[in-house]
């Protein structure tokens, strides 16, 4: 039930985003058929939850790195998930009237819903793993619903400020959750939970603690972290209200309070934590006074409730968990209510400049009445929810165990945070619904549809409904919540609206006072509406990120300046640079005594090798000759594996040799057939320099590899190869099967080059200059003979790749050897020839040997195998006898197919640039893109 429940909005969202031809009405029910129906799932499991179970489910994912994927429903996850879900009802059908006809409707409820599940995946998850990949998702989707409207420069910098921000701090988290499994031995959430005290006094806590609260505070746009969180007003109103009441920024609370059990409990906790929630409280408090944005009002004011939250958590008492959970609810309410109204206001009047607007409960009576009693909610006026959380806020200030210091201070952060809170309720409700106005609005200002304030009247009514008989709505819930925290911890407290006079209530009092006569005295001596607030954190990000990329742009410059030599030079520094400490460790442990007598062959092959590349270097400005030179090195490469018995790596080695070569020498048609030469002294010596350095490196650890004791995972996969694998040749059963999935990313990338060529050449023609003079040049060889090599070939690269398994062959030797007479078929006979007559479509052969190649891959998980596993029959067949077949070589057949395609992709490619007019000697596929 609960991957049932946690899968509906995503398979709905898949719905919404395939079929984009549906309305806005059909998307909107769509769209809430999903959390509707999770919603009931979700009630169907509150009697076993409030009975202290925990249901839960746990399918294995990824063993060998600890990640199951284990849901579980504890009394924290299902309030969080009641929240989610049953806002998320609201909110699409508030949405359903505020977005317009012309919107992508579809893709607007289908982002929302992908969010809804990431953050319903996050609470329900039950490892950590699972829940850091769940915390991506919220920031990606989030990246997506607050850039919906990228046509607009805000949108886009928003989106990708957000993600920036809470993308950094996943990275931290993720960090922090693998040092938990390190410490744990385990990232179920379970056995984390009963390590608590393992962890705490661990070495490594300290760094938990810091990467956890780096993920926490980004997400929940903590003190310094907070600018991200008003630049998100971009976004459509619902989105604004469902990011700020029951997803994405309640995603960092919500892991402080499940992480609680595990981080608190010491002194490093208590006063990190708390002061960040604090310094969040009051600046957020602060700036939401000065702001003219109805939006950007609530977006500070969501900063400063969200401090208020991580400062009753990093308090640490069992009281202060409890009313940080029960204002998580209480914000929720009251805020996605202002939100839904602000977008009523935007929506009716054109804007949502609170300089512009005013005298509104004329115009938007009841809109009016909805938006003043849950701004009453967020000041924390009794009879209202947000009263009750707040002065058990107060409470825990005045209760704050350990320095006097701390005690007074928090006690005064408190004192000032009621007071901002009814200030900046105090100017929204003002200047909003009181005063003169409106001024300057688009059109006659009415209430919306009915059904657009419904949502509003809703969450109004559970405001009301918890501050006047919090026993009965919401104690169960909360009480649930803080066992799912607490466990048996969970303190005596006490709901009632009156407490008697106390000191709680006192600086509740003064705190309502206080705000008032703030907010008056602000309006006397200053004019509020000419008051401009300097971004300091836009700035300082968008400086950031200007000077960031400024610096890349010039790298790459420098880097990638049309130099091939330049780029090369880059590369081998960069390589050196990083593998020097691990090559030398290698070359300072190899072994020196595990040696053999090298006989008159294999130094005359060494001789041969050594010539060839001095003669490579001496020679490189001719070009033609310098190739040749450089075959030759190859064949000698080549007949070093014949002897020293690899006949698979000699066949392998000679082919491709064979295929680089005649590329290059298809290259070297449009090069000029010497290179141009430098005077620059300073410049050969770097090179030589380089080229010395790397090849040092490279014959050290080639010696240390061939001196290593023999005892090495080589033997066991000779042991292996034949019972496991069904074939004798190890080669071949270690690319299609032990290294399968290593061999399918080659084919993949050798299959992206082919295509990479093909697109940069497919429209090539050469200038007009480089076009030879006179006829074509008669071959030195009859051009009918290609039609005899080529059945042979054929037949010869079937045979290799039958015989793969258990003797020197396979797909890639086969693929190259089908390939070179079909390249000598286009020197001789031509590409129209070639193509005409044998319709090869090499881009197809590609796509058809990955496809295969993945098929037989994928195939064994339908059985319940892992991936990649080979099976094996022996088939009796008349006059043949017994067969050994494994499906290994459907494996294989894909590498031949995409081997066979992408080399003569590329090597037909190389061959058929055309002159400037010519059209004639096209190539299908040429003409089919044309």
């Amino acid at each position: 039930m609960l991957v049932l429940l946690l899968a509906l909005p995503f398979i709905v969202a898949t719905w919404l985003l395939l079929d984009r031809s549906t309305t806005l009405r059909r998307s909107a029910w769509m769209a809430a058929s999903a959390p509707l129906a999770s919603t009931l799932l979700l009630l169907a499991q509150a009697p076993a939850v409030f009975g202290g179970d925990v249901p839960g489910v746990s399918y294995p994912w990824l063993p060998q790195i600890g990640l199951d994927f284990s849901l579980r429903l504890d009394g924290l996850a299902w309030m969080f998930a009641l929240m989610v879900l049953a806002i998320g009802v609201l909110v699409v059908m508030y949405a359903r009237y505020y977005m317009g006809e012309e919107e992508d409707a579809p893709r607007f409820f289908g982002y929302l819903l992908l969010f809804m599940g990431a953050m319903l995946g996050m609470v329900l998850a039950g490892n950590l793993l699972l829940l850091a990949i769940f915390w991506e998702l919220t920031s990606i989707t989030s990246f997506l619903l607050i850039g919906f409207w990228g046509g607009q420069k805000e949108a886009r910098e928003g989106a990708r400020m957000a993600l920036t921000i809470t993308g950094a701090g996943g990275l931290a988290l993720l960090g922090g959750v693998i040092l938990i499994g390190q410490v744990v031995g385990s990232y179920e959430l379970d056995a984390v939970l009963a390590a608590s005290d393992a962890i705490r006094t661990h070495p490594h806590y300290p760094a938990i603690l810091a990467l956890v609260l780096a993920g926490i505070f980004t997400k929940s746009a903590q003190f310094p972290f907070h600018f991200w969180l008003p630049h998100a007003m971009s976004a459509p109103t619902p989105v604004s209200a469902y990011l700020h009441s029951a997803t994405m920024v309640k995603a960092g609370v919500f892991l402080l309070a499940r992480l609680h059990p595990v981080l608190a409990g010491t002194d490093l906790f208590f006063y990190v934590v708390s002061t960040v929630g604090a310094a969040t409280l009051l600046v957020g408090a602060w700036n939401a006074i000065f702001q003219h944005d109805l939006k950007g009002l609530l977006a500070y004011s969501t900063i400063s409730h969200l401090g208020l939250i991580t400062l009753l958590f990093g308090l640490s008492t069992p009281l202060a968990v409890v009313a940080g959970l029960f204002h998580i609810l209480n914000h929720a309410t009251f805020k996605a209510s202002l939100f839904m109204a602000a977008g009523i206001i935007d929506h009716e009047a054109g804007t949502r400049d609170m300089r512009r607007l005013g005298n509104l409960r004329h115009f938007l009576p009841v809109t009016s009445a909805l938006a003043i009693t849950a701004a009453l909610a967020m000041a924390g006026i009794p009879l209202l929810n947000g009263f009750l959380s707040k002065e058990m806020f107060f409470a825990q200030a005045l209760e704050v165990q350990g320095h006097d210091t701390m005690r007074v201070a928090m006690t005064l952060v408190a004192f000032l945070a009621g007071a901002f809170g009814v200030a900046y309720s105090l100017r929204f409700v003002h200047d909003t619904f009181f005063g003169s106005g409106p001024r300057a609005v688009a059109g006659d200002v009415h209430e919306p549809p009915r059904f657009m304030r419904i949502p509003v009247g809703v969450l109004v009514a559970l405001c009301l409904a918890v501050g006047i008989v919090p026993a009965w709505t919401v104690a169960p819930v909360l009480a649930t919540a803080a066992h799912g925290v607490l466990g048996d911890r969970v303190p005596e407290y006490s709901l009632a609206i009156w407490h008697g006079f106390n000191l709680p209530l006192l600086m509740s009092l003064g705190g309502v006072l206080g705000g008032g006569l703030l907010y008056l005295g602000l309006r006397r001596l200053i004019d509020l509406h000419a008051v401009a607030r300097y971004a300091l954190g836009r700035h300082l990000f968008r400086v950031n990120t200007r000077a960031l990329l400024t610096t890349a742009r010039r790298v790459t410059l420098h880097v990638t300046d049309g130099s091939v030599q330049r780029s090369l030079w880059w590369v081998l520094v960069a390589v050196v640079a990083v593998s020097a400490g691990p090559v030398a460790a290698t070359l300072a442990g190899a072994a020196s005594a595990a040696s053999q007598p090298m006989p008159l062959l294999g130094w005359g092959l060494w001789a041969i090798l050594v010539g060839g590349t001095l003669a490579t270097v001496a020679l490189h400005r001719q070009r033609l000759l310098a190739l040749l030179v450089v075959g030759a090195v190859g064949l000698s490469v080549s007949l070093t594996f014949v002897f020293l018995s690899a006949p698979d790596l000699a066949l392998t080695q000679l082919l491709v040799e064979m295929v680089t070569i005649a590329l290059m020498l298809l290259a070297l048609n449009y090069l000029p057939q010497t290179s141009v030469k430098t005077n620059l002294r300073a410049r050969r010596w770097r090179d030589g320099a380089i080229a010395l350095v790397s090849g040092l490196a490279v014959g050290g650890l080639v010696y240390a590899m061939t001196t290593r004791p023999l005892d090495t995972v080589a033997g066991e996969l000779l042991a292996r190869s034949l019972p496991e694998g069904y074939g004798r040749n190890v080669v071949n059963v270690i690319l299609v099967d032990f290294r399968g999935f290593d061999t399918l990313g080659e084919i993949t990338v050798f299959g992206i080059a082919g295509l990479v060529v093909h697109a940069l050449l497919r429209r090539v023609r050469l200038a007009a200059e480089e076009v030879l003079p006179g006829g074509p040049q008669p071959l030195p060889m009859p051009a009918h003979l290609s039609h005899l090599l080529f059945p042979l070939a054929l037949a010869v690269s079937v045979y290799l790749f039958l015989r793969g398994h258990n003797a020197p062959g396979g797909g890639f030797i086969a693929g190259l050897v089908l390939a070179i007479p079909l390249l000598l078929q286009y020197v001789l006979q031509g590409s129209n020839f070639v193509e005409s007559r044998l319709g090869f479509d090499y881009v197809r052969c590609i796509g058809a040997g990955l496809l295969v190649a993945l098929a037989t891959a994928v195939a064994p998980m339908l059985l319940g195998y892992p991936l990649l596993t080979s099976g094996h029959a022996e088939p009796s067949l008349p006059l043949v006898g017994k067969l050994p077949l494994t499906s290994a070589m459907g494996f294989d057949t894909g590498v031949y197919l995409a081997v066979f395609g992408g080399a003569m992709l590329i090597l037909s490619m190389m061959g058929t640039i055309k002159p400037p007019a010519d059209t004639e000697t096209q190539s299908p596929s040429d003409r089919e893109s044309d």
